[in-house]
């Protein structure tokens, strides 16, 4: 229920703030969190809530948009790897390079081929990453159609969020099963056993972070961090 769900988490706050800082002293590893989902998911609610706990000077937050001109001259993968935090750091995307077999795929922006490709890459990357001893820890935030409009009219209502509201969101919705097609093949091509998919159900925002920290914490604590010692 609600009540045990939300105890349960701000103890996994107390302990990731913990294990957050055994990261950054043992130096070791990086670990780097995924979040992706339809609009109105709660990747910006995530990040406020499980991540509430973490010392900011330790991690990182990029949000990928549409790609700058200078992105664009790039390959797909270039802006992602160079925003892949260093060991002792741990960093979230908000949107991530899925969404280069996501919105790519679903407008039509490159030819099948292309996005079918990237498949590999993407896998190749990230299998990169965990050679290199970057956890990967891949959210999808799950949420029905329906949810998502409840969503999106709430925000009408409520001056703190009205700005978020965009006509862009009413047009996407009509690209719903096709995201959601474009989802599954992602989730099923690359989810790996060094980088594996997490499908959270969040339609219930209080047991999306309950899920997420805590597989985030099982994540840290498998690591056996200890504090080096200065001789």
């Amino acid at each position: 229920d609600k009540e045990r769900a939300e105890a349960i988490q701000q103890k996994n706050t107390q302990k990731l703030a913990g294990l957050h800082e055994l990261l950054y002293a043992e130096q070791k590893h990086a670990v780097l969190i995924l979040l992706q989902g339809m609009d109105a998911a709660g990747k910006d609610g995530t990040i406020k809530h499980v991540m509430s706990g973490v010392n900011p000077s330790g991690c990182t937050v990029t949000s990928f948009k549409v790609p700058t001109s200078e992105e664009a001259a790039h390959d797909f993968l270039w802006r992602i790897h160079k925003a892949v935090p260093q060991k002792g750091y741990m960093g979230i995307f908000n949107r991530s390079q899925y969404e280069d077999v996501l919105v790519t795929r679903v407008h039509k922006l490159v030819p099948e081929s292309v996005w079918k490709s990237r498949y590999d890459r993407i896998n190749d990357f990230e299998q990169l990453l965990a050679e290199n001893n970057v956890v990967l820890l891949k959210f999808f935030l799950h949420i029905s159609k329906d949810e998502q409009k409840r969503r999106f009219e709430s925000r009408k209502d409520d001056p703190t969020k009205n700005w978020k509201i965009s006509p862009a969101d009413a047009r996407e919705r009509e690209f719903w099963d096709d995201y959601q097609s474009a989802y599954q093949d992602a989730i099923g091509k690359c989810s790996t056993r060094y980088a594996p998919w997490y499908v959270i159900p969040a339609n219930k925002k209080w047991f999306r972070n309950l899920a997420v920290s805590q597989i985030i914490v099982d994540a840290l604590e498998e690591l056996k961090m200890k504090y080096p010692t200065v001789l």
